[in-house]
């Protein structure tokens, strides 16, 4: 009987195999330059650029979490582009902690959004950099914050790890 793969082992008992972790790395990085250009279109006073282009970062963050982080585009591209030419990774991740982060993105940014639309421009560009600084750290240094608050909430048990 042959051994499980690293992938099968990942979701062992979940129903999930696991994913490349530099995929969610990879559209961090684009969801980073995104969001970045949000805020500064946002405080420069280009409010209306600012609000549109936080609706297409809220609407891609609502993508990864109600489709699954395998499902959204960036994570296609990153299959489909990046990862058949670089070395198979060491290692697997769940890939749940980054969808339940895209859900945390996607609260983010509908919060900026539905405030912009009830009076409250300057909630565009905090809601952008909120987000920002959580793409940032994904990208630039592989540490995914609201991972780590699924995690969290796992061990305390508010949310199930199933």
């Amino acid at each position: 009987m042959s051994e499980p793969s690293t992938e099968q082992q990942v979701g062992a008992g979940t129903g999930a195999p696991g994913i490349d972790p530099r995929g969610p790395r990879f559209g961090a990085g684009i969801t980073a330059v995104l969001l970045l250009v949000t805020v500064v279109l946002g405080v420069a006073g280009a409010w209306a650029a600012a609000f549109w282009l936080l609706v297409a970062a809220t609407a891609l963050f609502a993508w990864g979490a109600f489709a699954g982080i395998r499902r959204h585009p960036y994570g296609l591209l990153f299959a489909k582009l990046v990862r058949p030419r670089l070395a198979p990774p060491a290692e697997l991740e769940d890939p749940r902690p980054p969808t339940f982060a895209q859900g945390v993105g996607f609260a983010v940014g509908l919060a900026g959004v539905l405030l912009g639309v009830l009076g409250v421009p300057s909630a565009v560009p905090i809601a952008a950099g909120i987000a920002f600084f959580a793409a940032f750290l994904n990208a630039a240094f592989g540490f995914c914050l609201g991972c780590w608050m699924y995690l969290l909430l796992v061990r305390a048990r508010v949310i199930s790890a199933t």
